[in-house]
């Protein structure tokens, strides 16, 4: 840290707490108490009023902030929960760099907004589900993606595809120019363009190994806008179901992204899903068991019919 980052922490750290003492901040900011002195003489000099007391450290005079910036109690509440979320979803690098964002955003909230964010905080939690080697693995690859888009450079990696294509393939090797990263329903999804089938796809970073950052340099294309990017919807197999009334509710809450309408009926609820691939449902519906039938389309009812005589035949 130079020390014009250091002399501006400093006074966000007095900011933040009613009084400091050099040893601690020599500490935090890994250096000596002597450079402490001088930074606070600095500080000082240029007009920051701080109050020393021997014997019990430094603190700013009462009503003096730093920028001159105010928050809401649901703002400071929102941008908190930002970073709480950023430090959970996002790479290590991130992980810092939230965990100093938020500790400047406290610094500057005057104390009775401070007292207030803080109480609203400790009724909302955020949780994250994944398994904690799962999250590892996409945090550590999600890193190196953000640093190849930000240097514009290809990468490489083995790719795990959730279905296997006309040859019965589910692994490859792909090299890709990636254009952006999106967070879809709790998992990451890069987005870039593959060399090995000269379009634009979509790669999910839990699917992925042995990811390689390569020195070829790739150009973006000038209309690409991720914000804006919608990705083509080929999903054309229209497929509908009736789940009992005692497993409604589960469905719902399911949020299963291929669902594309429901509606309750005498008999049941009726969902109306929309996919690529047949398969792509398989083991959701199988996952139900005797609560779902499958009204249409036929080969579907077919293909249920052939897996369950495959799992009695293991029972």
């Amino acid at each position: 840290m130079n020390k014009t980052d250091r002399l501006l922490a400093i006074v966000l750290e007095l900011q933040r707490k009613e009084v400091v003492r050099a040893e601690d901040l020599a500490t935090l900011f890994e250096t000596s108490v002597r450079t402490i002195y001088r930074d606070i003489q600095a500080l000082s000099e240029v007009g920051v009023p701080i109050i020393g007391a021997p014997g019990t450290g430094y603190s700013l005079m009462e009503g003096y902030f730093l920028p001159p910036i105010g928050f809401t109690v649901p703002e400071a509440v929102s941008l908190l929960i930002g970073t709480d979320f950023i430090e959970q979803r996002f790479d290590d690098d991130y992980r810092v760099r939230a965990q100093a964002a938020r500790g400047k955003i406290e610094a500057i909230l005057p104390e009775s907004i401070r007292n207030e964010t803080s109480r609203v905080r400790k009724a909302m939690r955020l949780l994250i589900s994944d398994k904690q080697g799962r999250q590892s693995k996409e945090k550590e690859y999600l890193e190196k993606i953000r640093r190849a888009i930000l240097d514009v450079q290809k990468i490489s990696f083995h790719y795990a595809k959730r279905l296997a294509d006309s040859e019965g393939n589910r692994h490859s090797v792909r090299t890709v120019a990636p254009y952006g990263l999106v967070l879809v329903q709790g998992s990451w999804m890069l987005v870039a363009r593959c060399d090995l089938r000269q379009e634009i796809r979509h790669f999910r970073l839990s699917r992925m190994t042995e990811l390689i950052n390569l020195e070829e340099r790739f150009e973006l294309p000038a209309h690409f806008n991720l914000r804006e990017y919608t990705p083509p919807d080929d999903r054309h197999l229209i497929v509908r179901l009736r789940f009992n009334h005692d497993i409604a509710d589960k469905v719902k809450e399911s949020n299963y992204h291929y669902i594309e309408d429901m509606e309750e009926h005498q008999d049941g609820l009726h969902v109306v899903l929309r996919v690529h691939q047949l398969d792509e449902l398989l083991q959701w519906v199988l996952g139900w068991g005797a609560g779902v039938i499958v009204l249409e389309p036929e080969s579907f009812r077919n293909r249920i019919r052939e897996e369950t005589k495959k799992m009695l035949k293991r029972y």
